[in-house]
């Protein structure tokens, strides 16, 4: 009898990609963009994965690529998953549409047009769709009839810069990022002038009330820990300041999870960006990494994964920036990757969150 014979398929999976990470063709042997991704044959393990710790050997299944479920977008962002329709939306910002991945079929179209020029996506506890519009500078709610509630657009009587990326925490509070990226350009909604610092937000589910929670130099992606302790916002503000670090920030949720402490550095991350990101069950973040190719390291974009003590554990490469990711698929075992002109998708053998109470 082999000896792997007398593993379960989870550990033997686990166990090949251990075996195999040493066989990974590193950054500069094979870079991303070499990688055929026209749906040409790839063998496994997919080189595009790589194991820079035993312990992402784990949830790097050796038998699944990456794949390229569809490109010809400009600048996609903001994936959500809707398991009770079998379908992926997500923004492509500067085309100012929402488009929609079917499960069953691959069908690609377009989920709402115009978007007003939205940017992050997530679902309430209702299973409600939630969204940062850029061109509008507010946050709002799509109701299960399809009309839009805002949630917010201004805080001290001044307006909101432009809402970047949304989360949901179980007692209803909705978080969100306002760095304004959407009033630098007319191309990702319309130039005007700051009227509040950057900083990250929280809608009170009973109130209706807005409460700054954290000002930050550009508060971008935004993610909580699975148990709901720590509270993740990737820092940008180096596309501004060059000399500010490259960095996530955590900070506890505290008093019953209305209140922030203890901000500090998660991780350092570079040469490039970390824009959005999504926590999985076991307390690992993956995030999307971008513009590596800003500072000659085109082997940064894809996805980075940190381990929850803030060690960079693995990375899927891809040949475009990672701009946000979540998980998807009926066993919330599927990343989804939105990449600049691309969507792409692999399983892993972790789960995401579940992002509503009726998907757990």
């Amino acid at each position: 009898m082999p000896p792997f014979a007398r593993l379960s398929r989870r550990r033997f999976l686990g166990a090949a990609a251990a075996a195999s990470a040493t066989a990974v063709l590193k950054p500069g042997e094979l870079l991303a963009r070499e990688r055929p991704w026209d749906g040409s044959l790839v063998s496994y393990p997919d080189p595009a994965i790589e194991v820079l710790d035993d312990r992402f050997a784990a949830y790097r299944l050796a038998n699944a690529a990456v794949e390229r479920l569809a490109t010809g977008f400009r600048w996609a962002e903001g994936p959500v998953y809707f398991g009770d329709g079998g379908y992926l939306v997500w923004s492509d910002i500067p085309n100012n549409r929402h488009m929609r991945w079917l499960e069953d079929t691959g069908e690609v179209s377009v989920f709402r047009e115009p978007s007003n020029f939205t940017n992050g996506n997530t679902r309430d506890r209702e299973g409600r769709l939630l969204s940062c519009e850029h061109d509008t500078r507010r946050v709002t709610r799509t109701e299960h009839d399809g009309s839009i509630t805002v949630l917010a657009e201004e805080f001290d009587g001044k307006p909101l810069n432009a809402p970047n990326d949304i989360i949901v925490h179980p007692d209803g509070g909705i978080w969100f990022t306002d760095p304004g990226y959407g009033i630098l350009m007319h191309y990702e909604g319309h130039v005007a002038d700051f009227e509040l610092p950057e900083a990250v937000y929280r809608i009170d589910p009973d109130s209706g009330q807005l409460d700054k929670m954290a000002e930050v130099a550009k508060p971008n992606g935004i993610a909580f820990s699975p148990d709901y302790s720590r509270l993740y916002v990737s820092d940008t503000g180096g596309t501004h300041t060059p000399d500010h670090p490259h960095q996530i920030l955590v900070w506890d949720v505290v008093d019953d999870g209305t209140r922030l402490a203890n901000e500090r550095q998660f991780a350092e991350v570079g040469p490039g960006f970390i824009d959005g990101m999504a926590a999985d069950m076991d307390g690992n973040l993956w995030c999307g990494a971008v513009f590596g190719g800003l500072f000659d390291a085109e082997d940064h974009d894809g996805v980075h994964v940190y381990a929850d003590d803030g060690t960079l554990i693995g990375k899927i490469h891809l040949p475009e920036p990672c701009a946000n990711v979540c998980f998807g698929g009926r066993r919330r075992n599927r990343l989804f990757m939105t990449a600049s002109q691309s969507l792409y998708a692999v399983y892993v053998e972790t789960q995401g969150m579940a992002v509503w109470a009726g998907n757990t």
